[in-house]
């Protein structure tokens, strides 16, 4: 009789058991930093400049002087509107002593009515003289006030854009730029996020599972372009009213602590918020999945060592492993090497091992040989 050939080995997969973890997803945007105020600083009265008194790229604090443009001509405007308010002051207690003694004159019936009628007058007139006097010295205090330019605001200044000796114009269109300054701390990272992610988070608010920024503050965290990760911790705050036609945007603000001056306006960032409730999900390598037309699923070793077919529904990564939302249980062994050996419904012999990847350093882990009906390797 012909010889019986010896029986398939059974194949070797190295199986783990799924990291069950309480995650939550998040979703990531590209924004640009800018300064929560920023001021260009006109000049509000014309004038030759006199004087620069900062270093410019340097840091000022509200209340700095920062310019001088020539005050001479504007404290002789002062000294001769409180000339003007001198003398109307002094015509003003002329009239008025005029106007008693004519009361007086008309009670004893010495001067007329119209007479006595035309000194009230004139101590009106010469009361809304001292009037409009005050009102010229106070435009007059005004406009020598503003031959000095202080910072309105603190925070890093810019470049002195008029030197001394030019002559700069003041008013409100046609006013001279001096120099621009802008605060730094906090600072902040807006974003514009896409019509689909801000009905997901709308949805989301509604169910009860996540907190929306339209109501309160959600975290978020922010790296620059030359930072690995998310290493800053803010906020956000703030989100538009209203979905921009031409992009389907709506704007997003997130606001940052920048105590060391690191980031400035301008800068790319890339800005990472909570996009999902937390869950409760199961934590797979990424190479232990298959994919069946599309569709994602794992192997599964039962307890009688035969492999289970899942069908299961993944997220994002987490800390290097793949996020399994559904279709996995926490004490299921998994294969996670050896895919094309198992077949759903066949017996192998389970190797255990770590969920987590090998380091890039470490020697990868064979599983045995199969050994041959004699019992030597094969």
């Amino acid at each position: 009789m012909p010889a019986t050939a010896p029986p398939p080995p059974i194949p070797t997969v190295s199986v783990a058991k799924g990291i069950p973890r309480t995650v939550t997803e998040y979703d990531e945007f590209v924004g640009r930093l800018e300064s929560p105020q920023s001021v260009e600083l006109r000049a509000r009265v014309s004038g030759y400049l006199d004087k620069v008194h900062f270093k410019e790229g340097s840091e000022v604090k509200q209340g700095d002087l920062l310019f001088t443009i020539d005050p001479r001509p504007y404290q002789a405007a002062l000294d001769r509107f409180q000339a003007d308010l001198d003398r109307a002051t002094i015509r003003a207690d002329l009239a008025r002593s005029e106007a008693n003694r004519a009361e007086k004159l008309l009670a004893s019936r010495a001067i007329s009515s119209e007479e006595a009628e035309t000194r009230t007058k004139a101590l009106t007139e010469a009361e809304a003289a001292i009037r409009s006097a005050q009102a010229g010295l106070n435009a007059a205090k005004l406009d020598f006030e503003f031959t000095t330019i202080h910072a309105p605001i603190s925070g890093r200044i810019g470049q002195a854009l008029v030197t001394p000796g030019n002559l700069v114009s003041g008013g409100t269109s046609t006013a001279t730029i001096l120099t621009t300054l802008v605060a730094l701390d906090p600072i902040y990272c807006y974003v514009e996020v896409d019509e689909r992610s801000s009905l997901k988070y709308r949805t989301l608010a509604r169910e009860g599972k996540r907190t929306s920024a339209l109501f309160s503050e959600i975290p978020a965290r922010m790296g620059l372009t030359n930072e690995t990760g998310f290493p800053h911790e803010g906020k956000i705050d703030f989100v538009d009213n209203a979905v921009k036609p031409d992009t389907g945007t709506i704007r997003a603000r997130g606001v940052f602590e920048n105590q060391d001056r690191l980031m400035a306006p301008g800068f790319f960032a890339r800005l990472r918020i909570p996009g999902s409730g937390t869950y409760e999900s199961i934590l797979i390598r990424d190479s232990a999945l298959g994919s069946d037309q599309g569709r994602p699923y794992v192997l599964v070793v039962g307890p009688d060592n035969k492999v289970q077919y899942r069908s299961v529904t993944t997220g994002p990564m987490e800390d290097g492993l793949r996020i399994i939302r559904e279709g996995l249980k926490p004490d299921e062994r998994i294969v996670i090497t050896g895919l094309l050996a198992a077949r759903p419904g066949a017996i192998v012999n389970p190797q255990e091992s770590d969920m987590h990847p090998a380091t890039p350093n470490a020697a990868p882990a064979v599983p045995p040989a199969p050994a041959t009906p004699n019992g030597s390797a094969k």
